[in-house]
């Protein structure tokens, strides 16, 4: 389960790179709390990856170690956020390889919910957005994923 530093982290690594796209600050929302963290959960317990069955947005992390790790609240969204390499912002809309980097930097998202689960070994994150980004209608990609300022 996410401790407050892990919370803190996660939140403080959304809103960093949020604000590098002209995107306001993300609050938590404790209902995305709860779901986030059943979700991620319910991974480590099956021990495999996939989305939930919400309409709310939802990015997930995998990590593996043979040694023991503790997560880090950054590390998941610095993953997602490496998505921007493939992002082509003079074509916005949906691209391959990308939907985890939209939804951290979606502007009109406003609410995040964060759920961890580790065995000490495996780690499963999972990100909860509201209201949901990567919306496919025309238009929404360019309102929504700015450019880095």
């Amino acid at each position: 389960m996410a401790d407050e530093v892990f919370k803190k982290e996660f939140l403080d690594a959304h809103n960093a790179y949020r604000a590098q796209h002209g995107a306001p600050k993300l609050t938590y929302n404790s209902e995305l709390n709860a779901a986030a963290q059943k979700w991620a959960a319910h991974l480590l317990e099956n021990k495999t990856l996939g989305h939930s069955d919400t309409d709310d947005g939802e990015n997930v992390f995998y990590s593996f170690s043979s040694q023991k790790v503790s997560p880090e609240g950054s590390q998941a969204v610095a993953s997602w956020y490496d998505e921007i390499k493939d992002y082509d912002f003079s074509k916005p809309g949906h691209q391959p390889k990308t939907g985890h980097f939209t939804q951290v930097v979606w502007k009109s998202t406003m609410e995040l919910g964060v759920g961890l689960a580790t065995d000490g070994n495996t780690i499963f994150v999972v990100g909860q957005y509201r209201p949901a980004g990567n919306i496919t209608n025309s238009g929404y990609y360019k309102e929504n994923v700015l450019p880095k300022t």
